[in-house]
């Protein structure tokens, strides 16, 4: 095998996309389109790669740090100027570089190890990904001889009339001899209705050389969808949508209703987890053996432990146990830690918070930068006062402690072992091991109160 490298072209603006955001940093399944043909190419062994970049350059930098070097076309006069912007990378190296555009997310790494070994394999100086389209409008065609050899690629408004014709279509990927690459580009004229260095026509130089020019079909044209506006952005996340869901089913999840169910591209779910209708799994969630999430549940960049029941509630970047429920309608913020066998429940939010084993918070509590022990009971409207308006602090609720419906905690403070508190309490100090305490009001009772009232009106 020779060396490979590889070029992805990530320059163009994308003013079809009506779009503050550059085109490839647009999310499918949640992660952006460049990054999407980054980690594929990744898999190929590759020697070096560099992204092409132009609008947007440092974001595209900030998403994929130092995965790829990088090579800025200040102004974009077609594919084949842009990519001799990674002249200075690779001009004069021995092997093969393929090229990608990073507005095509759909493509896997296998089809471009295939490419790649065909190309090697045919020993050819070109390669292009071609696919065959009932309704090749607006592509690229590949033109063929007598012999079936690839004789030239023509874009769709250079294209004559029995060009059109041709329903074989150019995808935009290929792989070349380096050195033939970079000679060929210096060569590449913009005599064209575009005034654009187009990178197709290496092959006609390369024709023109007696050099061996070759295409790989694959029948997957899915794969090479190139997105371009919002329509196709919405396209490619339902095929990506479905193509991460069916992989999860073989490998032994149950997904309710795949049209219903959004799973990001770097979740990882473990065996007979079972997924219910209108639920959200991105980010590095991952989620273990037997959980059940759903319905209507959204997991960002969290880990779900093994027996766990989240119903129709959000946990964002935390961690929960396993044989936890959580929810209806519960709110895990990010940086909690949830312990095995603890419940939260409905209308519970927790926010940076730490609950042991066997603890409960059972419902319409908010739970902020609290430590909270193994068999506690959080009652009913329980509050912890974490903020002074300047900073936070924090409450710490230790082992078996009981704290009564309706009780603020305001911290810093500590309700110790075994300690209750009485419902209705506001609690500013500490409260020692197995004591009650009581911080509220004596009840007093007006007797005919409301008859002098009305008397009164």
């Amino acid at each position: 095998m020779s060396n490979r490298y590889a070029v992805v072209l990530a320059a163009g603006k994308g003013t079809r996309m009506k779009s503050k955001l550059y085109k490839v940093l647009h999310p499918v399944c949640g992660k952006p389109m460049v990054e999407h043909v980054v980690d594929q190419l990744s898999k190929l062994e590759l020697e070096d790669m560099i992204t092409i970049i132009g609008h947007g350059s440092d974001l595209v930098k900030d998403q994929l740090g130092d995965r790829t070097k990088y090579a800025l076309q200040e102004e974009q006069l077609g594919t084949g100027h842009a990519v001799q912007m990674a002249e200075s990378y690779l001009k004069g190296k021995q092997g093969t570089t393929i090229v990608v555009c990073g507005d095509t997310p759909l493509l896997t790494g296998e089809t471009l190890s295939e490419l790649m070994n065909y190309h090697e394999d045919q020993q050819a100086q070109v390669t292009v990904l071609t696919s065959i389209l009932e309704d090749p409008t607006g592509y690229g065609r590949v033109i063929r001889n007598e012999h079936n050899e690839v004789e030239k690629i023509v874009e769709h408004k250079d294209a004559s009339e029995d060009e059109l014709s041709v329903n074989e279509i150019n995808t935009g990927v290929y792989c070349f001899d380096n050195h033939l690459l970079f000679d060929a580009l210096d060569n590449v004229s913009n005599d064209n209705s575009q005034g654009e260095y187009y990178l197709p026509d290496v092959l006609s130089i390369a024709k023109e050389r007696g050099l061996k020019v070759v295409a790989y079909t694959t029948p997957n044209f899915e794969e090479t969808i190139g997105v371009n506006d919002r329509v196709a952005l919405s396209n490619a996340e339902k095929i990506m949508q479905r193509r991460i869901n069916e992989q999860h089913m073989r490998n032994g999840v149950s997904i309710i209703d795949v049209s219903n169910t959004y799973i990001g591209s770097d979740v990882k779910i473990e065996s007979d987890v079972v997924i219910e209708p209108g639920t959200k799994l991105s980010g590095q969630t991952v989620i273990k053996s037997d959980a059940v999430i759903g319905p209507n549940s959204e997991i960002k960049d969290s880990v779900i432990g093994e027996h766990t029941v989240v119903k129709q509630s959000v946990v964002t970047e935390s961690k929960v146990g396993q044989n936890v429920n959580i929810g209806p309608y519960a709110h895990i913020r990010p940086e909690s830690s949830i312990s095995d066998e603890v419940k939260i429940g409905n209308f519970v939010e927790i926010k940076k918070s730490e609950i042991d084993t066997n603890s409960k918070v059972s419902h319409l509590s908010y739970i902020g930068d609290a430590e909270i022990g193994k068999d506690a009971n959080i009652g009913c409207g329980t509050i912890t006062v974490n903020y002074d308006g300047k900073n936070k602090f924090k409450t710490i609720i230790e082992d078996e402690a009981f704290i009564g419906c309706n009780s603020n905690l305001v911290a810093p403070v500590t309700v110790k072992k075994g300690a209750y508190v009485a419902a209705g309490s506001t609690i500013t100090k500490d409260v020692p091991e197995k004591a009650l305490s009581i911080a509220r009001s004596r009840q007093e009772n007006k007797e005919g109160y409301v008859e002098r009232l009305n008397k009164r009106q």
